[in-house]
């Protein structure tokens, strides 16, 4: 069962749209997906994220499904590299 996302229209001034995009595009994600990893982030900080929120999927290109179909499809591995590598980023 797939749940239909909700669309907004959202008015933005576009200084604010092109900075917005930069920093998606510096962290390989869609500017609409920035905008949803920032406000889910500031509902958490605030205790408003509501119980069972499903996660968001993690950034940048899936990954290719190996041809010989022993891969791991969870996407655990994926988000364990991306940390690692974050975590090497800020030193």
């Amino acid at each position: 069962m797939t749940v239909e996302r909700k669309k907004i229209l959202l008015r933005l001034d576009p200084v604010v749209h092109d900075a917005l995009s930069r920093w998606a595009s510096d962290e390989l994600r869609s500017t609409n997906s920035q905008i949803e990893f920032l406000l889910r982030r500031a509902l958490s900080e605030a205790g408003r994220l509501p119980d069972g929120v499903g996660r968001m999927r993690p950034r940048g290109r899936p990954r290719k499904a190996p041809e010989d179909g022993t891969g791991d499809d969870t996407g655990q591995e994926d988000e364990e590299e991306r940390a690692d590598g974050d975590a090497s980023e800020a030193d």
